[in-house]
Order: C-alpha cells, then sequence, then structure tokens
C-alpha cells in the first residue's frame, strides 16, 4: 500500500492518517427482522374473555403471584418481551381499581418522557378500553386496561426481559404495540 501511495503522491496524506487520533463511532444496534403480523383467538375455558394473540408468542399461567387462573402471560421469547395480564372481578370499586392501574402506569413517569392516552370503545360488546404509551427508557412502554363496566377488570402491562433503551428497543416496541393493540380490538367478554 505505501508503495502504491508513493506512486500517487499521496505520502503525506498517508502519514498525516496514520498519525491522526481515531474517530469516534456511535453505537449500533443488531438489526431486527419481524414475521408478518398473523394472530390466533385464546379463548380459555376457565376466564371470561376472549382475545387473539400472535402465532410467535405462548401464553402461560402467571405463577409468580398466588395462582389466579385467569392472570396470564403472553411470552415472545424471541424478544424477550412478556405482556404481563390480570383480571378481577368488579364489586363496587371500579373506582379503586383505576385508581390502582393509573398508579402503576405512572410509576413510571421517573424515567418516562411521556405518557399518552387513548380509548377505544365497543358499546355493542361492552369493551371499554384505555391504552397508554409511555415513552422513553420506562421499563414497561405500553400498558392498557379493558373494563365492561360492571363485572371485569382485564389488565395488561408490556415488558422486556432488558434494561430499558428506548432507542434500541424501538423497533422491537413499535412491532409488539401493534400486537397489544390487535389484543384489545379483538378482545371480547363471553
Amino acid at each position: 500500500i505505501r508503495d502504491l501511495v508513493r506512486s500517487r503522491g499521496l505520502g503525506d496524506v498517508y502519514k498525516r492518517q496514520c498519525k491522526d487520533s481515531p474517530t469516534p463511532r456511535p453505537d449500533v444496534y443488531f438489526r431486527l427482522s419481524f414475521p408478518a403480523h398473523e394472530y390466533r383467538l385464546y379463548s380459555p375455558e376457565e376466564c371470561p374473555y376472549m382475545f387473539e394473540f400472535p402465532v410467535y408468542s405462548t401464553i402461560t399461567v402467571d405463577d409468580d403471584f398466588e395462582y389466579q387462573p385467569c392472570w396470564k402471560n403472553i411470552e415472545m421469547k424471541q424478544y424477550k418481551a412478556n405482556v404481563h395480564i390480570t383480571l378481577k372481578e368488579i364489586d363496587n370499586n371500579l373506582d379503586s381499581l383505576l385508581d390502582d392501574s393509573h398508579t402503576l402506569i405512572y410509576k413510571h413517569t421517573i424515567k418516562a418522557d411521556a405518557i399518552d392516552a387513548h380509548d377505544y370503545v365497543d358499546e355493542d360488546l361492552r369493551v371499554f378500553a384505555t391504552i397508554f404509551y409511555i415513552a422513553g427508557n420506562a421499563a414497561s412502554p405500553a400498558q392498557f386496561h379493558i373494563t365492561d363496566s360492571v363485572r371485569y377488570f382485564f389488565r395488561g402491562s408490556l415488558y422486556f426481559e432488558v434494561a430499558p433503551n428506548s432507542d434500541s428497543l424501538a423497533p422491537a416496541i413499535d412491532f409488539l404495540i401493534d400486537d397489544v393493540i390487535h389484543l384489545i380490538e379483538t378482545f371480547s367478554w363471553k
């Protein structure tokens, strides 16, 4: 290479480049590829709800707490993500359940850049839902609750099993939030 550089009269440029300090490069992240969104129906016999969930996920019973048959995890292992879902019966305590849900959501304000809420209503199916998008390096980028306003309160939270970094997780967050929205839009009570 040196002979080639000398023959072209670029020796000074070559010497300067070798002596210059290295230029810092920005961090890079792995490119993620995502499958097409495909869904299948989930309708457990023991629970009063049904919805569609991604074919690239599995649903397991949430055994982190005292056993509740309708508390589930939608696991997307290839993305190191879970949607934790719970169900509670309403006993003249809808306001309290909503307050508890908001408390859990707004605990993320320490790390969140913004929290944006959007309502979804299907009067015919008695599905009243709110999804909360949590921007920034919060532990959960999306949470939601669904109620029929009379008997049941269904709640869900999207979590990743990695340190929150909204820049590197952005493609996965966008992809999985589409799945959460689909769950809400296909949700119905039995």
